[in-house]
């Protein structure tokens, strides 16, 4: 499963939305981005999210603090955006610096302008099944199953992972009736499992779909897998030999029908969802 070809897809989708959008309100997204430290990874993700930026006309601030930034610092910074009209959405790349509390900063991000869908507002409305914006990650899974022609209504899905960026809304979404791309891309049945998940292996190898976002590298190996099942790969570990998903690749990739690589799969997804929920906020706050 190819998430750079259906990324730059998506992502031509959107750009010829967004020409729409500017040429009939006058006005162009754009995307604030808040990094606070040094950390190289965070700058290659946010250079990246730039380089998207440019590609689909979107306008893009990048807001770079020193490590010694304040909470409160970095909390005035984001009342700032908060108001600012040229701004539609606010991300705060994760994880910031140890002395900072990173639910109070992203509680202060204005719900309209919460791309990432972090806000406990956002939440919310996704769990009753009329979400604003959907998290980014989850929404590109959702995106490469469906353009990749699987169905998930009446399907049984395992999601390895219970995290709030990923786990729980991914289980929200494919439980819910409908979706951005019609219902048969919902609808399904879910078991979310955890480090204490008793029988793991064995749930694993039940599932139509499994969705690995546990963060242990290799983690998902062939023999949790059934024949002929679609494995995605949401991890991404950097060890010695480079980066890695959750899914023991190659003997997995022997098995599964479908599979998502790491890098490849579903990390280009997550931005071009970004785009998307950008435009989306620009719309909201335009009307």
């Amino acid at each position: 499963m190819d998430g750079k070809a259906i990324s730059k897809k998506i992502q031509i989708e959107i750009a010829q939305e967004v020409s729409q959008f500017v040429e009939q309100s006058g006005v162009t997204p754009c995307l604030a981005a808040v990094l606070v430290g040094d950390d190289p990874a965070s700058e290659v993700y946010v250079r990246n999210k730039h380089r998207v930026c440019e590609r689909v006309g979107i306008a893009s601030q990048m807001h770079k603090l020193p490590v010694s930034t304040s909470e409160d610092e970095l909390l005035a910074l984001i009342a700032e955006l908060n108001t600012a009209k040229d701004v539609h959405g606010i991300l705060i790349q994760l994880p910031l610096p140890d002395n900072i509390d990173t639910l109070q900063v992203l509680d202060a991000v204005d719900p309209q302008k919460d791309v990432d869908a972090f806000h406990p507002e956002n939440v919310g409305l996704i769990s009753q099944g009329r979400p604003r914006f959907l998290p980014c990650t989850p929404h590109g899974v959702q995106q490469i199953l469906d353009r990749c022609g699987i169905e998930m209504s009446g399907k049984h899905a395992v999601i390895v992972g219970r995290s709030d960026i990923v786990g729980k809304p991914m289980a929200m979404l494919l439980t819910a009736r409908d979706s951005t791309r019609g219902p048969q891309a919902a609808n399904a049945t879910v078991t979310l499992c955890h480090s204490r998940t008793q029988n793991l292996a064995a749930i694993c190898k039940s599932a139509d779909v499994i969705i690995a976002a546990i963060g242990v590298a290799g983690f998902i190996t062939a023999d949790m897998v059934k024949p002929g099942a679609v494995v995605i790969d949401v991890g991404i570990n950097r060890t010695d030999q480079g980066l890695c998903g959750d899914v023991d690749f190659e003997p997995v990739c022997e098995i599964a029908g479908h599979i998502t690589p790491v890098p490849g799969g579903i990390g280009p997804l997550t931005v071009t969802m970004l785009m998307y929920n950008t435009l989306a906020a620009a719309k909201l706050i335009s009307e």
